[in-house]
């Protein structure tokens, strides 16, 4: 496989994707490019910052050339595109850095991969331009629906969401005029290690270990479909080796589940967690998780946010039939995984909010958290 250029491998799935990859493929190289904005974080590597197979650049894929000069100083022949602004709340908020991000930084990088590949590479191994989207594209289902399929009309409901398409748009664009081999993944909601504390899963997990409120937006009967980060990896392997140029896969994790059952659950593995380690107890003594009541005592229904889509849930049929992917954790169970990461990985995620979303934490929750 030739050397990649992973975008914003140092987000949740990029970093989790660039370890994946360099365990399963040795003799492959990775160059990530992160501009390390709030949600970036070098830890979340891990040990591959070490690997000599590793290139850290820190760059904004918005910059012009940037992605041109890598793509040639390394001989890259794969782009796999995770950076984004990718936070529904934050993009309510405010749009204007998910336009430049999602839509002008995509831009940068398929004109690099247009110069460098097409009008100078002739001749060279494929290439391919892999873009990682998401099922928001596609808008809200109702509870009879069937899931979303490859051709579901976009329907975005939000600015991120928006954006998203744009960028989905865009690269297909490149493949039907300019002949740029490409594939798109649209992936259902992640969760696992190393994903930014402002995220449900983690936020959860994090509050309840504090002692703090548990928000519920609405009456939490909203409905994801929720996809382990190492399946989402799994996938876009297959996809890189065995897809077919100009496609797009959906990967969901055949896994939906309410936000208010999935906060249940989450509190039901900490009472869990706690009940047979005292120890934790003496780690986190603000939490309730064990005692009385519980953690679920904790939750705590706000008001709902603008436009939320009530519910989203992902045909995998495509990618099963042609690529024979099939996620491979359930959902509890990977919330168990997860629940034991964050456990034991208190100082990864102390640092970050009591740093860089500090700040947006305590205005979206105003009255009911504070660090």
């Amino acid at each position: 496989m030739p050397n990649l250029l992973v975008t914003g491998g140092a987000g949740f799935i990029g970093a989790n994707f660039t370890q994946y990859w360099l365990d399963r493929h040795p003799r492959d190289s990775i160059v990530v490019l992160d501009a390390l904005t709030y949600a970036g974080n070098l830890a979340s590597l891990g040990g591959a910052l070490s690997s000599p197979r590793l290139t850290f650049v820190q760059g904004d894929i918005r910059t012009p050339g940037l992605a041109e000069r890598l793509l040639r100083e390394h001989g890259i022949r794969h782009v796999v595109h995770f950076a984004a602004e990718s936070h529904v709340d934050r993009s309510i908020a405010g749009p204007d850095p998910f336009l430049d991000t999602n839509v002008i930084g995509t831009h940068e990088l398929l004109k690099a991969a247009r110069q460098v590949w097409l009008n100078e590479g002739a001749g060279q191994s494929p290439a391919c331009f892999h873009h990682v989207s998401t099922d928001e594209v596609y808008g809200s289902l109702g509870p009879e629906d069937s899931p979303f399929t490859e051709e579901s009309p976009y329907a975005p409901s939000s600015p991120y969401a928006a954006s998203k398409a744009a960028s989905d748009h865009l690269v297909r664009a490149y493949h039907r005029t300019y002949g740029l081999p490409i594939a798109i993944t649209n992936c259902s909601n992640n969760y696992g290690p190393y994903q930014f504390p402002e995220k449900l899963i983690p936020l959860t997990i994090i509050l309840a270990l504090q002692g703090k409120p548990l928000p519920v937006y609405g009456d939490g009967r909203q409905i994801r479909d929720w996809l382990f980060v190492g399946d989402h990896c799994r996938a876009i392997e297959q996809v890189l080796s065995e897809g077919q140029a100009g496609e797009t896969y959906n990967v969901g994790g055949k896994e939906e589940s309410t936000n208010l059952r999935l906060i249940h659950r989450i509190s039901d593995l900490l009472d869990e967690f706690f009940s047979a380690d005292a120890s934790l107890l003496r780690r986190f003594p603000h939490s309730l998780a064990g005692k009385e009541g519980g953690a679920a005592s904790l939750i705590t229904h706000v008001r709902d946010r603008p436009g939320h889509d009530r519910r989203y849930a992902m045909c995998n049929d495509k990618i099963e039939r042609e690529l024979g992917f099939q996620p491979e954790e359930r959902l509890i169970s990977g919330l168990r995984k997860t629940v034991a990461w964050y456990l034991d990985h208190q100082d990864w995620w102390r640092q970050i909010i009591n740093g860089s979303c500090r700040d947006w934490m305590l205005k979206q929750y105003e009255g009911l958290v504070s660090f």
